[in-house]
């Protein structure tokens, strides 16, 4: 992807113009998860540790309905899911299979149930530290196929940015205050290939998974053209 003001890459976490790109606002996310979903590809994930920044491309992502058997949310309003109900574009993570968090959005109106998972980014801005934290210190970060492990997947991707339930549940994504938000930086939008989501057995017929295509930062074996 080549846009107006397409980011550099940069192993450090200095980056000039992080600090002016726009937070996607509320009503962003105050829609069907499907049409959030598509349009959170090619968008920027950004963590704020202080003057530095982590950063990296949105480039696969899930949506979950609330009529869906495979969200969290249709059991019910529970003390854990509670945030997916709303308002919209409030972070949702949770703790997994005893050692990953996953990072989510709130999305839909306030009340109703809706919410889209981020599954992989391209690592940008502040590499090196996110290989510290992958304790991947030692790959060669030139390298795209060893540069992918830093984000390829929910939990790689979560423990990359320091995203934790303790640190980020409930956090607004759309508030100046935060330290993580989704930004646009003015990119062009990218090609879209849409699948069955996967790591699931309820609803794993839905085509709700959505992808960057021909990236090579997206999880699985295949890169999907």
């Amino acid at each position: 992807m080549q846009g107006s003001q397409a980011v550099t890459r940069s192993e450090s976490g200095k980056a000039l113009g992080v600090r002016e790109w726009p937070r996607l606002p509320r009503n962003f996310y105050d829609r069907d998860p499907r049409r959030v979903a598509r349009a959170l590809l090619g968008k920027l994930l950004v963590r704020r540790e202080g003057q530095r920044f982590l950063a990296g491309r949105v480039v696969e992502v899930e949506a979950y309905l609330h009529d869906d058997p495979a969200a969290h949310s249709f059991i019910g309003k529970t003390d854990r899911n509670f945030v997916l109900w709303g308002p919209p574009g409030i972070s949702y993570v949770y703790f997994i299979y005893g050692n990953h968090y996953l990072f989510n959005v709130s999305c839909l109106p306030d009340g109703v149930a809706g919410g889209v998972l981020f599954r992989a980014v391209e690592p940008l801005i502040g590499i090196r530290e996110m290989a510290r934290r992958r304790d991947l210190s030692d790959i060669d970060l030139s390298d795209k196929r060893q540069l992918r492990w830093l984000t390829s997947g929910p939990g790689r991707l979560a423990e990359a940015f320091g995203i934790t339930k303790q640190r980020d549940n409930e956090k607004d994504l759309t508030s100046a205050k935060s330290d993580l938000w989704i930004a646009d930086d003015g990119d062009s939008r990218p090609q879209v290939k849409v699948t069955t989501r996967i790591g699931i057995t309820k609803g794993a017929e839905r085509p709700l998974r959505y992808v960057v295509a021909g990236s090579p930062f997206v999880s699985g074996k295949k890169i999907l053209d």
